[in-house]
């Protein structure tokens, strides 16, 4: 009778111990799931960070390791000024050139001959639309500002930052 009485009382505290667990994986999954989510978005927040911070990548480049492309062929391009509110209208003739790392892997896979050739009007409209969110004061006080937004722009198209700096060879605002 004793040895029925000690099975009844484990059964009892096993059924015990499985609704406890139950309860307990019901109630933490969902809290889990949560800290996962904020985990991943922190995750997320801190990688664009590091990618932001590649465009200034240029620093760490030696210079013989970077390769000149002019865009277009060096051709400038007329781009047209955010309104300033002064009631005429401005542009700005840019002549854009980018400088590339050569040893870097994305190098090889978009520009292996020294050449952007086939992007060329994909990077004439990201600068378009980049400068043309701009007024005619921000780009002659804000120069640099305005090519690292480019940069940026350039950068998250290939998803790489292969490209370190943005160069103005001509740059003429009326």
């Amino acid at each position: 009778m004793k040895k029925n009485l000690i099975t009844v009382v484990i059964l009892a505290l096993v059924v015990v111990n499985l609704v406890l667990t139950a309860v307990l994986t019901i109630t933490i999954i969902p809290e889990t799931q949560k800290a996962n989510e904020l985990i991943t978005k922190v995750c997320s927040a801190i990688d664009l960070d590091l990618v932001a911070g590649d465009t200034a990548g240029s620093l760490a480049i030696n210079v013989e390791n970077m390769v000149d492309y002019p865009v277009n062929s060096g051709s400038t391009q007329t781009i047209n000024l955010k309104d300033d509110g002064d009631g005429e209208a401005h542009y700005a003739v840019l002549a854009v050139s980018l400088s590339m790392d050569n040893q870097n892997e994305d190098y090889a896979k978009f520009a292996a001959d020294g050449t952007l050739t086939p992007y060329d009007n994909i990077l004439n409209d990201t600068i378009k639309t980049v400068v043309a969110g701009h007024t005619i004061d921000e780009m002659r006080n804000n120069e640099e500002g305005v090519k690292e937004e480019i940069l940026e722009a350039i950068q998250s198209l290939f998803k790489s930052s292969f490209i370190v700096r943005v160069n103005f060879s001509s740059a003429t605002y009326q």
